[in-house]
């Protein structure tokens, strides 16, 4: 299956050694290499990055290891192609508007069986499960609030509704973000680590490389990583359990609200 990464922090902050270590499983380390996706948010604009090739051979992913990016909420993923072609249009994450908002979504599993219809408010482009599900969602949203936008506890409500719906039909560890909050759903495998002081040193399981987050950092920054598996060997990583949805806001997480 695919792997998914997201960063949420309280200040903008570059995701380049988390993106090292995640980048080498696009085909070095691991097998996930029918394409990748990267997206930043800045304020309300997003700058979506997506090729079809390998990671470890993408020379768009060579840019985005070179570019350092700032930014308070970052998807990404890496896949392994099960449903729908390897092909530009099914690769995540995916990205539409809603609430004058873009929202970026990625997808780790398989949805099986016949996904409810969508209306036609929202349309998947390419003919993944992910994007039909990330169709859904929005759609769902819609059908409950309209174009007027929900406070944080209304969509964290609403969200954890759709999510239980969508997870029956099969495995969905996903990452759901609108430049604000950051929504991680745990169905099998999902991990993080949130970076804060006092800081030290971290050394990626994939890559030769370790970085002081002493020297990188102030003390008031605060930066939550997720991932499909742990990307560092000598953090303590925390598992989400089967079920769990989380909003991580300023770097930290919470329980999402449910009814």
């Amino acid at each position: 299956m695919c792997q998914l990464l997201g960063m949420n922090c309280n200040i903008p902050t570059d995701i380049l050694f988390s993106f090292e270590g995640f980048c080498a499983r696009g085909g070095h380390t691991d097998e996930h290499s029918d394409g990748w996706g990267i997206a930043f948010f800045e304020d309300t604009g997003c700058r979506l990055f997506i090729d079809s090739k390998a990671s470890t051979s993408s020379p768009v992913a060579e840019m985005v290891r070179n570019y350092p990016i700032r930014s308070k909420n970052v998807i990404a993923h890496i896949r392994k192609a099960t449903i729908g072609e390897v092909s530009l249009v099914n690769t995540h994450p995916f990205m539409r508007e809603l609430w004058g908002r873009y929202w970026i979504f990625a997808h780790n599993g398989d949805l099986e069986g016949e996904l409810p219809p969508l209306a036609g408010r929202f349309r998947p482009v390419g003919s993944t499960d992910s994007e039909h599900a990330f169709c859904l969602i929005l759609e769902t949203l819609v059908d409950r609030f309209g174009y007027t936008e929900p406070d944080k506890p209304q969509l964290t409500r609403a969200l954890g509704e759709i999510t239980a719906t969508l997870a029956s039909y099969g495995v969905f560890n996903f990452l759901l973000s609108d430049g604000r909050y950051l929504f991680a759903h745990c169905s099998t495998d999902l991990y993080y680590v949130v970076r804060q002081a006092p800081f030290s040193t971290a050394h990626l399981i994939d890559q030769d490389v370790t970085v002081d987050f002493r020297e990188v950092t102030s003390p008031d920054d605060r930066v939550a990583v997720i991932a499909t598996k742990p990307l560092t060997d000598n953090e303590a990583w925390t598992t989400m359990t089967a079920g769990q949805l989380l909003v991580f806001e300023n770097g930290l997480p919470q329980p999402c609200q449910t009814m």
